[in-house]
């Protein structure tokens, strides 16, 4: 019975109508933040032709009323673990050209690029609003040990959270979907909902769908996975872009075609999940850093 009451208490979930089938796309009917992901592969280490192909899914998204637009990881130029080609600063081609297409399109870009720093090259993905002025920026934190992208680059050591239409979001890439900790980090900022631009592989993507479904339910936010597809020099990728809801439901699934797929984001549902079921207020850090080995027994 006590079971029963906990299902009863979640607020109803928001409806989602289905769209084309070739596409396999949810998107919910109701008033929010409306997002496009862009599902879509790279002119392999060719940003100026991989831009000018992201060029047409902006503007529609603009058009169709959209207030942010998310591509994949490192997107302008494709994601390699080890390339230090096109390795430039916010003031660079890449990041100029977005904040440029922005303000054309009036509508917020995410972004993913190989950034200059003074420490060394980091896997950034920056957010840059309808007039082109940046909003946030996020360093890869968990590079992805097994190709070997900690030896090329440097990670990132702080969270990346932006306002979008009065929705606190937060940012992580790829391989950061396996580490929990850090979703919960953004969990405990207020942060609603979380964009995860990526380059994974067709070869693990059932443990794709598996994370960001999990992140989602655990912390109670939406969690948006944009993929790529096509082949290049380090892998293939079959896309299933897909979001997830604040109790882990796919609200988008974007299939394995190129693709801008929406996804509507609504504050108050995020809210109300975590109100009527307050898993949060039951955590016991201090507990967990001693069973870590952090002080006492």
């Amino acid at each position: 019975m006590a079971a029963q009451h906990i299902v009863s208490a979640f607020p109803t979930p928001p409806q989602a109508d289905l769209l084309p089938k070739d596409s396999r796309n949810f998107v919910h009917q109701f008033s929010g933040v409306k997002i496009f992901g862009v599902q879509m592969g790279s002119v392999w280490e060719d940003p100026a032709a991989t831009l000018a192909k992201a060029e047409p899914f902006v503007h529609a998204a603009a058009r169709k009323g959209g207030s942010l637009v998310c591509f994949p990881e490192q997107f302008a130029t494709g994601w390699d673990p080890g390339s230090l080609l096109h390795i430039q600063d916010s003031t660079g081609p890449i990041v100029s050209s977005l904040k440029k297409l922005a303000r054309e399109a009036g509508i917020a870009i995410l972004g993913s690029f190989r950034e200059a720093s003074g420490d060394g090259p980091r896997n950034l993905c920056i957010v840059v609003d309808n007039q082109g002025k940046e909003l946030a920026s996020y360093a890869k934190i968990h590079l992805f040990s097994p190709d070997r992208e900690h030896t090329s680059y440097i990670p990132g050591t702080r969270t990346g959270t932006f306002t979008l239409d009065g929705m606190l979001c937060g940012i992580a890439i790829c391989y950061d979907l396996r580490f929990p900790e850090l979703f919960s980090a953004y969990a405990r900022k207020g942060v609603q909902a979380m964009f995860v631009p990526a380059a994974w592989p067709a070869s693990r993507i059932g443990h794709w769908e598996l994370f960001i479904r999990a992140r989602a339910a655990e912390n109670q936010m939406y969690v948006v996975g944009i993929n790529t597809i096509g082949t290049t020099p380090v892998g293939s990728y079959n896309g299933r872009s897909i979001a997830a809801d604040p109790q882990g439901k796919i609200i988008a699934d974007a299939g394995s075609a190129e693709i801008a797929f929406p996804v509507t984001l609504d504050r108050d549902y995020a809210e109300e999940v975590r109100v009527a079921f307050p898993v949060a207020g039951d955590r016991n850090p201090q507990l967990y850093s001693r069973l870590n080995g952090n002080g006492g027994n």
